[in-house]
């Protein structure tokens, strides 16, 4: 008995189609330019590899049974899939790679993020996207380790790693902030460490898989409430179950609504220098036999993707917004 992936074919499908259409096996037949019998015997061939009937022979019409109309929706689904895949094949062979994955960090606008998505996809391209969110020194280790391509907001001073290019994307500003109702609020001047030591602190926690992670404006002794993101940091704070610093751009409308109070504090968080980051041409790839590769040659030419996204990256109005938009209007 033949298989299933030897009889279901394209072609095969294309005969269930032709004879549920004509209303006959021989009309089928007729249309194909085959013999009857042989397109009886290809029919007869998918029935028993899937071990159903694909069509009621009581009557001199051949109708699809159930099972014949799932198999004819299915393979028609399936047709077209084959086209799609096909036609993204002949895409990359273009220069588009397959699969782009993204790093975000928190900080990062996920409004001007999913805009500059919008804008990519509307190029039509075949690569897919792949977003990750990853957190402080977690949004550096996801491209060192390869598993993605493009890192965008890396809040920690980034090293010379083989092969990982990098360009700045701007500062971001904090301000430590408490809830109106939270004991800290009503403290007047500069705040001292021994004061803040008193109350809990709420914490991003490092996504990173090495080590314990950074830990910013923590002081030793202090209760700290970790939680996974920026905006969980924000909303505990909004309700006063802690205290620390946020982006600024962040916590700017709830400070203009009155929700937060900034607090001047004896050790200020300075700006946070930001940047984006890609993977790029290899030493090895640059350099053979001690001479110069062509750009050509180089093995970690970015794709047709990656280099669009980097030219968006590229645009200090980009950066700005991805830093500053946190708040769609």
């Amino acid at each position: 008995m033949s298989s299933v992936r030897d009889v279901l074919t394209p072609e095969a499908l294309g005969l269930i189609e032709a004879v549920h259409r004509t209303g006959s096996l021989a009309a089928a037949a007729r249309e194909l330019g085959v013999v009857p019998s042989a397109l009886t015997y290809r029919v007869r061939q998918m029935e028993d590899a899937l071990d159903v009937l694909l069509f009621d022979r009581s009557s001199r019409q051949a109708r699809l049974t159930e099972a014949g109309h799932e198999l004819l929706r299915e393979g028609n689904r399936l047709l077209i899939e084959l086209d799609a895949v096909a036609h993204r094949v002949r895409r990359v062979a273009t220069g588009w790679e397959p699969q782009l994955t993204i790093t975000a960090d928190g900080v990062v606008s996920s409004t001007t993020l999913f805009e500059l998505c919008e804008a990519f996809y509307a190029l039509n391209p075949p690569t897919r996207l792949r977003i990750r969110s990853e957190t402080l020194s977690g949004t550096w280790e996801t491209l060192v380790s390869g598993q993605a391509d493009l890192a965008i907001g890396c809040v920690v001073e980034v090293s010379q790693s083989r092969g990982i290019l990098n360009r700045p994307m701007g500062q971001l500003a904090f301000v430590y902030v408490v809830a109106p109702h939270h004991p800290l609020a009503g403290v007047q001047g500069s705040i001292s460490d021994e004061l803040l030591q008193q109350y809990r602190a709420v914490a991003v926690a490092d996504t990173t898989l090495r080590g314990n992670g950074l830990s910013i404006g923590l002081l030793g002794g202090q209760d700290v409430l970790t939680v996974p993101t920026m905006q969980h940091k924000l909303e505990a704070q909004l309700r006063g179950m802690g205290c620390g610093f946020l982006p600024e751009c962040l916590a700017r409308p709830y400070i203009a609504a009155g929700r937060l109070v900034v607090k001047t504090v004896d050790r200020p968080r300075s700006p946070v220098a930001m940047s984006y980051a890609w993977r790029g041409a290899t030493p090895a790839a640059i350099k053979r036999g001690g001479k110069a590769a062509a750009p050509a040659a180089l093995t970690g030419t970015p794709g047709r993707a990656l280099s669009w996204w980097l030219t968006q990256l590229a645009s200090p109005l980009t950066q700005l917004a991805l830093l500053e938009r946190h708040h769609s209007v």
